[in-house]
């Protein structure tokens, strides 16, 4: 199994990962991850350490959320969700611009996001399965340490194409 990795045209340092899908009469099988060719795209010495899973249901928003030291392997494993990446860094001349991705079954692919990016999706589908991988030095710092900008920030002009999505309390600001 095999997959082509190609940096975004859009914002740079994300990483665009798409798996060759094995297909039969039983279903299909891809592989999400391979250390070797993944890894290589990390800081020398850096690892993923855990995943983490979320299950949403239809019309949820999640994020827009960072932090400045997690790299972030994303994907859904089921349903359909629009992806978002947003460029956090201050410094970089494509700050406060954002990139979508459609993902699910026929659009398959996987998203790395180096730290100062901000991450976010909807979930188009009745539910849908989120999968994180993430690299860092340290321990793991969660939502009290990570940054957020609203989910309809006007500076970044995200086309979400809702209107009243299911937010958490802290993306309503």
């Amino acid at each position: 199994m095999e997959f082509i990795i190609k940096e975004s045209q859009k914002i740079q340092g994300v990483y665009i990962i798409t798996p060759t899908i094995s297909q039969d009469r039983r279903g299909d099988i891809w592989t999400s991850f391979l250390k070797e060719r993944i890894e290589n795209l990390l800081p020398h010495n850096l690892h993923f350490k855990h995943d983490k899973f979320s299950q949403s249901h239809h019309n949820v928003l999640r994020g827009i959320h960072g932090d400045n030291k997690s790299w972030k392997y994303v994907t859904c494993v089921y349903g359909s969700i629009f992806q978002v990446v947003v460029d956090c860094r201050k410094d970089s001349p494509t700050y406060l611009q954002w990139e979508g991705f459609e993902i699910h079954k026929e659009k398959q692919k996987m998203i790395l996001l180096p730290p100062n990016m901000g991450n976010a999706y909807y979930v188009r589908s009745q539910n849908a399965v989120y999968h994180y991988k993430l690299a860092y030095e340290g321990e793991y710092f969660d939502a009290p340490h990570q940054f957020t900008y609203a989910w309809n920030d006007k500076v970044i002009g995200i086309e979400w194409n809702c209107k009243k999505p299911i937010l958490s309390d802290r993306d309503y600001y």
